[in-house]
Order: C-alpha cells, then sequence, then structure tokens
C-alpha cells in the first residue's frame, strides 16, 4: 500500500517534469519566433523604404542626428541631419524649443516621434552610439578613411592630436576626438559638414566591411556598441541591406530654417511652417524608388537662379528651396530686367522629363528647351551659347511666391 507521503512525492516529481517540459517548450517557441520575426524582413516583403534614426552623442546628449533612408530594391540612399536648433513647439513641455532639449538617450521616443513629424514619415529603427563607443566601432571595422582639406592640430586632455591634411584613415581615438572636438575659430557650418563627412564614411566602411561583420562574435561585438532595439540577427541584416548602397554618391541634406530668437535663445524656424522639409522628403522618397535607367538617376543636375522681380534676396532663398531638394545651384544672380509677369525654366540638359521634375518643384509649367545647334558655330547662336551653362536656368516672375508658382 502507498503511504500518502510517497504519492505525494510523486505528484511532485511528476509536476516537476512537467514543469521542465513546459520551460522547454516555451524556450522553443521564443527560439523559433525570434528567429521568425525579423523586422527588417517585415519591412522587406513589403516593398517599403527602411528609414533608420542615428544618434552620435557625447554627454548624453546628440552631436548629430541623422535619418538614413534607403530603398534596397534600387540600392539607394539619402541621409538628412537634424539640427539640434531647429525650433518647434514641444507639446511635452508647451512651448517652442529645440528639439534637442527632450533628448533622453534612454528613451529617444519623444524625440524621434517629433522628428517623425518634422520629416512626415515613420521611422522604423533607431541607433544610439556614444563618442567612446564609436571609437571602438571604428577600431573593429579597421578605421574610417576620410578627406581632410587642412591641418588641424587639437589639444584633447592635454595631448595634442593631429590631424594631416590630405586623405587619411582615422583609427578609433581619432575618430572620437575628430567627431566631437569644438575649435574657437571652427565656422558652424564646417563642423556640421565635418560631422556629416565622418557619417558617410563610417556608413561607407560598414559597407566595405559587411563580410567581417557577419561572422558572429564581431557582430555580437559591434552590436554591443550601440543602443537599438534591433537584436543581433536583425542588425546584421540591417548592415548587410546597407552593403550594397553606393555612399560616394549619397547626398546629405541639412533641414533648414529662419534663425529666430525665441526666449533668450537662437533657434531654427523650420521653412514654410515644416511643409519645405517635408516636400523634400516626399521628393526623396520618388527619387529613390524610381526604376533605374541609367546612370539618370544619380545625376546631379546643375541650376542657376536668377531674379526677374524687385523683392531683394528672392533668388538667394530660392536657391536655398532648391538645395534643399538636391539640386546643385551654380549661380544666383538678376535677370535682365525685373519685369518678368511669369517665371520660367530654361532647360539645356535635354532631358525632358527631368525638365518637368524640376519645375513640377515649385508648380512651373512655364518650360523652354534650349538646344544650341552645335555643329554650327558660324551661324547666328552668341559665342558664349557654347561656353558651359548649368542644365536648368530658373527665372522668378511675379507669380512666385516664395516656394510655389501661383496662378498656372
Amino acid at each position: 500500500m502507498r503511504t500518502k507521503g510517497s504519492f505525494g512525492t510523486r505528484d511532485a516529481s511528476i509536476f516537476l517534469l512537467a514543469a521542465i517540459v513546459l520551460l522547454l517548450a516555451g524556450g522553443v517557441a521564443v527560439a523559433v519566433y525570434t528567429l521568425r520575426s525579423d523586422p527588417v524582413e517585415d519591412i522587406l516583403s513589403n516593398d517599403s523604404v527602411i528609414s533608420v534614426l542615428y544618434i552620435i552623442e557625447k554627454d548624453q546628449k546628440p552631436l548629430s542626428t541623422f535619418v538614413l533612408m534607403c530603398y534596397p530594391k534600387t540600392r539607394r540612399a539619402a541621409i538628412f541631419d537634424i539640427p539640434g536648433e531647429l525650433g518647434m513647439l514641444i507639446r511635452r513641455i508647451n512651448r517652442v524649443d529645440r528639439i534637442d532639449t527632450i533628448y533622453d538617450s534612454g528613451n529617444i521616443a519623444n524625440y524621434q516621434s517629433i522628428i517623425e513629424n518634422l520629416l512626415g514619415v515613420e521611422i522604423a529603427f533607431s541607433v544610439i552610439i556614444n563618442a567612446e563607443d564609436l571609437g571602438r566601432a571604428v577600431d573593429l571595422i579597421e578605421g574610417v578613411e576620410l578627406f581632410i582639406p587642412s591641418r588641424v592640430e587639437i589639444l584633447d586632455d592635454d595631448m595634442l592630436v593631429l590631424f594631416p591634411s590630405g586623405l587619411c584613415r582615422l583609427d578609433g581615438d581619432k575618430a572620437a576626438v575628430y567627431i566631437s572636438y569644438r575649435a574657437s575659430d571652427e565656422e558652424s557650418e564646417m563642423a556640421v559638414f565635418r560631422r556629416q563627412r565622418f557619417f558617410l564614411g563610417i556608413l561607407k566602411r560598414q559597407a566595405e566591411m559587411n563580410d567581417k561583420l557577419r561572422v558572429p562574435a564581431i557582430s555580437q561585438m559591434y552590436h554591443s556598441f550601440v543602443q537599438t532595439s534591433l537584436n543581433q540577427r536583425a542588425w546584421v541584416r540591417l548592415l548587410s541591406e546597407f552593403s550594397g548602397v553606393d555612399f560616394d554618391r549619397t547626398n546629405i541634406q541639412s533641414v533648414g530654417g529662419n534663425p529666430r530668437e525665441v526666449s533668450g535663445k537662437m533657434l531654427l524656424i523650420p521653412f514654410y511652417d515644416g511643409n519645405l522639409a517635408k516636400d523634400i522628403v516626399r521628393e526623396t522618397l520618388s527619387m529613390l524608388t524610381r526604376p533605374a535607367d541609367g546612370s539618370l538617376i544619380d545625376r546631379v543636375f546643375t541650376v542657376e537662379v536668377l531674379n526677374g522681380t524687385t523683392v531683394n534676396g528672392l533668388a538667394g532663398r530660392t536657391a536655398e528651396v532648391l538645395r534643399g531638394f538636391g539640386y546643385d545651384v551654380i549661380s544666383i544672380g538678376n535677370a535682365d530686367h525685373s519685369g518678368y509677369d511669369k517665371t520660367m525654366v530654361i532647360d539645356r540638359s535635354g532631358m525632358d522629363e527631368m525638365a518637368k521634375n524640376f519645375a513640377g518643384i515649385i508648380n512651373c509649367s512655364n518650360i523652354s528647351f534650349e538646344t544650341p545647334d552645335i555643329e554650327n558655330p558660324e551661324g547666328d547662336i552668341p559665342i558664349q551659347s557654347f561656353e558651359y551653362r548649368s542644365d536648368f536656368t530658373l527665372v522668378i516672375g511675379r507669380d512666385f511666391n516664395g516656394r510655389y508658382v501661383i496662378g498656372n
């Protein structure tokens, strides 16, 4: 006869065995779910653009904030630099202030949300790396190559750091200094440009070292240097998707604004109440997803902007708008007179569709096509027609309100 005690012992053993089986089954289920649940794959299966928020920080504040957008099918990418001094109404604190005021490295949801609202897009992933870990990451990928236009000497923690001019490969220690140093005689625009070049350099180097970064032990270490919601497997997949992008031909566009003093702070108020940034992003997404037709899609078109009105500074302000859309404005000035009623675009590129795309940015339908007869240089065409001219000339008329042609 079994005693009550022996029966209880058997029940306990059975219960323990069942618990172990359930734990093992749960572990297997979690493992299978983790392997199958790949947020990068989810985006790829939906044929969508991948958007990633990159933040390089120092002392728990962002040094640089970039949004990288990549369309894997065409292997094209675009990058937006988000200045921390952009001024927006921040509802959380109920005032207009710098957007980096609400930055919290432990919880960037609010910061990410305000950038999503600014650009009009949903950002899929975020990656945060501080300057110290950035140096370790650079060493792991065996340095970052950069062109440094002029020699720089920096005294960092009583140690002289030299950046010679020319093409240099920075190790981790020098990279950490290069990205974060502040020179008293350096203009803020140059500091921004320096960090943009560095960010492109590290993206390019990651692409070159993709095979190495796929090695499990190395990818685990590289993953440990960043703060991201992506697990190691998804992180490696993301880097692999970016490895086919030609970052040498990828532009970084800064989100700009009008400087204005607000409550004693100098802020950049986004152009046209933030609508310009959204327009630029929409045009950029269209460009990224447009089917390739040779090298045309990757060409940077040049523009001349001429003011045909009496409004001072209109050509310069319009040039800033066009640069935001990725055009290379090589010249601004006044037209031959200031009485133009209608804005017009003169196309010399010979690419009608690209001319229409350019004119469409400002809602202009008045396009003329200039095609000099270069086979007959002795004809009536002036000699200056054979000199280099921009692909497009924009002549601003009275029907232009600073952003769009009205009354078309």
